[in-house]
C-alpha cells in the first residue's frame, strides 16, 4: 500500500474513469424510462377573451401564456418588441383600459375583457396618431426597435397628464429604454403632442 492508503496500481484516472461509468450506468435506467413515454408538458389551457383594438379574439391559451407571447404568436401583432422579458426595457408597452402596461409582465389571461391597445391600433382612420407625427417631425424612433413601445407609453403619459417639462417628461418615460440615445428626441416629440 502506498502512503494515500490506495493500492499503487490504482491511479487516480481510472479512480475517476470508474466512477463516471457507474453513474451512466446508474442514470440508463432513467433516461430509458423516459424515453417511453408520452410527452408531459401539456400545460393546461384555458379560455381568453382579449379585445385588441377594437377586435375581439376569442382565444384558448396555456395559464402561463404573456399578454406579449398572445398579441406577437397567435394574434401576430408584431408590432410590440420583445426585448428584455424581463419587464426592464420597456419595449413591450401596451395600453389596457388606457394605462401603460408591461406586456411582458402580464399574463393573458388578466387582460381578459379588458381594452387593449397596440402600436398597431394608435393610428385612427388612416391617420397617425398626433405622438407618431411628432416622433417623425423631432426623428424620435432611430433604429425604431423601441420606437412602439416608446410611443404606447407616451400615449398613455399623454392620457394620465402629462408634465409640462423636459426634465418631468423624461422621469415619466424613464422605464422605457433606448439604445440609440434618441432621448432629447424623444422628450421634445412628448412635448409637442402634449400641446396638439
Amino acid at each position: 500500500m502506498s502512503g494515500d492508503g490506495f493500492s499503487s496500481d490504482i491511479t487516480r484516472r481510472r479512480f475517476i474513469g470508474s466512477v463516471a461509468l457507474a453513474g451512466a450506468a446508474a442514470s440508463l435506467p432513467l433516461r430509458l424510462q423516459g424515453e417511453n413515454e408520452a410527452p408531459t408538458d401539456m400545460a393546461p389551457r384555458m379560455d381568453v377573451s382579449l379585445t385588441v383594438n377594437g377586435d375581439t379574439h376569442a382565444l384558448k391559451l396555456e395559464a402561463r401564456t404573456t399578454l406579449l407571447d398572445a398579441l406577437r404568436e397567435t394574434l401576430d401583432l408584431t408590432g410590440s418588441k420583445k426585448g428584455c422579458d424581463h419587464g426592464q426595457c420597456g419595449a413591450c408597452t401596451v395600453l389596457i383600459d388606457g394605462r401603460r402596461v408591461l406586456s411582458c409582465l402580464t399574463l393573458a389571461a388578466m387582460a381578459s375583457g379588458r381594452k387593449i391597445t397596440t402600436i398597431e391600433g394608435l393610428a385612427a382612420d388612416g391617420k397617425l396618431h398626433p405622438l407618431q407625427q411628432a416622433f417623425i417631425k423631432h426623428d424620435g424612433f432611430q433604429c425604431g426597435f423601441c420606437t412602439p413601445g416608446q410611443l404606447m407609453s407616451a400615449a398613455g403619459l399623454l392620457a394620465e397628464g402629462c408634465p409640462h417639462t423636459a426634465s418631468g417628461v423624461a422621469e415619466a418615460m424613464s422605464g422605457n429604454l433606448c439604445r440609440c440615445g434618441a432621448y432629447t428626441n424623444i422628450v421634445a416629440a412628448i412635448l409637442e403632442a402634449r400641446e396638439a
